[in-house]
């Protein structure tokens, strides 16, 4: 019988340097968007998918993401006392859930941050979750995903279909379309030129990953950068057991990126009943005398 995917990883022990000097002090997945950090987005989705213990890679300065998942005593009793019972119950409903945090001694890579959750992970097939990947909260990318895995008994990778000019920062994959938007992956290649990429199809940050790539990870050497890398890894799995990938025509914003990271903000916050309708005025108030001159 298939194993439910119960654990979720969160790599989160880079350095954020394209969000300087905000990331300076201050973990780039604390970002907020609108009123929740980065990575509270991720945990929540994974939740959405009854997984209930998390997994945090982290590094230094990162101490304040253990704060914001742990409870607040102080904050706790005082909203208490004031009768704010909604935002009580929000901030304390993903403390009750398990977290664990590893420290990513060295910026070695994804892989080696995914093989530091080994000793919690243990046997099991498990997510993992780049926060800074931000998938909008009514797709269902994750659970799509766990069913494909159920099905297949397999590893199975994200993915998206990205413009030829922004193809070299992904990995990419070669395949076949087994099912709708289901591809059965023959290769992949780790950041490639454009006219070197197999296909258009990137891989996203969302794997649902077999514990086998432990063993693979831990003989896998450094790659692009120094480092070492998942890409590299997955590729020897394929040569003992299929990959799938799932093609998302969702919703994605790149979080990791100044321009995604807006748009994720304005497009969140459109959808966010307690500031949607104001924020909508503002917006328009604030482009349309802009469109207006621009106009012959």
């Amino acid at each position: 019988m298939t194993q439910k995917v119960r654990k979720a990883v969160f790599p989160a022990a880079g350095l954020g340097t394209r969000f300087l000097p905000a990331t300076k002090a201050s973990p780039k997945e604390m970002l907020p968007i609108v009123d929740k950090p980065m990575i509270q987005y991720a945990v929540e989705e994974a939740e959405a998918c009854n997984i209930k213990e998390f997994i945090m890679i982290t590094g230094k300065s990162k101490r304040a993401i253990e704060d914001h998942f742990d409870y607040a005593w102080e904050l706790e009793e005082n909203l208490k006392n004031k009768g704010k019972k909604n935002l009580l119950r929000e901030i304390q409903r993903l403390a009750k859930h398990q977290f664990a945090y590893i420290r990513q001694g060295a910026p070695l890579g994804l892989g080696h941050a995914i093989l530091c959750a080994k000793p919690f992970v243990k046997d099991e097939p498990f997510a993992v979750i780049l926060s800074d990947d931000i998938i909008d909260p009514d797709d269902s990318l994750l659970k799509e995903m766990i069913d494909i895995s159920g099905r297949h008994g397999a590893t199975v990778l994200a993915l998206q279909r990205v413009p030829k000019a922004e193809i070299h920062r992904y990995g990419v994959i070669a395949g076949t379309e087994v099912e709708k938007n289901v591809y059965k992956i023959s290769d992949m290649v780790e950041k490639p030129k454009a006219s070197e990429a197999p296909s258009d199809l990137a891989i996203i940050g969302r794997y649902i990953l077999t514990p086998d790539i432990f063993s693979i990870i831990e003989k896998t050497s450094p790659g692009k950068g120094g480092e070492i890398q998942l890409t590299d890894a997955l590729k020897s799995l394929l040569q003992k057991k299929p990959v799938y990938g799932y093609l998302f025509e969702g919703k994605r914003y790149d979080g990791g990126d100044k321009i995604g990271y807006l748009k994720a903000t304005v497009e969140l916050a459109l959808k966010n009943p307690t500031v949607s309708k104001q924020f909508k005025e503002y917006l328009l108030s604030t482009i349309s005398p802009m469109i207006t001159k621009e106009q012959p």
